[in-house]
């Protein structure tokens, strides 16, 4: 996809982005950095802890999967699904907003695979991930 087309579809990606009900529950938000990866934030919040009062480890795949995703979609014309993504969470967390970002390793005509991560504020590195997407028969909204 041309550079200006990519653009325009990210910026289509953030508006379907924040009205999702998912993103809106948990506060994310979504910006593109100069390289193309979709970065993801979260504030703190105390009802995404588990009952030692740490973040739960399903917040951090869900960050994942999404940095991932909005780091593929915008390179192909059709909708496209998460086919699998791994998680692996390094360090427990507690009571600090978190960055996920995806880096696109393999870039092919239906298939995207992406690297991600998930930091602290600080920069502390905190879960890794890496996903495959795939694209789909549906026409894109973006």
């Amino acid at each position: 996809m041309p550079t200006r087309d990519l653009k325009t579809a990210q910026s289509r990606l953030v508006a379907l982005f924040d009205s999702a009900p998912i993103i809106q529950t948990f506060g994310m938000k979504l910006a593109y950095d100069e390289t193309g990866r979709a970065v993801v934030r979260l504030p703190f919040n105390p009802n995404f802890d588990h009952a030692f009062h740490q973040i739960h480890g399903g917040v951090m795949a869900t960050l994942l999967d999404t940095s991932g995703w909005f780091t593929a979609a915008p390179h192909f014309e059709n909708w496209i699904a998460t086919v699998e993504f791994q998680t692996r969470l390094l360090e427990p967390v507690e009571k600090v907003a978190l960055v996920a970002a995806g880096k696109i390793v393999r870039l092919g005509k239906r298939i995207a695979v992406c690297e991600m991560e998930v930091r602290t504020a600080a920069e502390k590195l905190i879960a890794l991930g890496a996903g495959t997407f795939t694209t789909t028969s549906v026409p894109a909204k973006w």
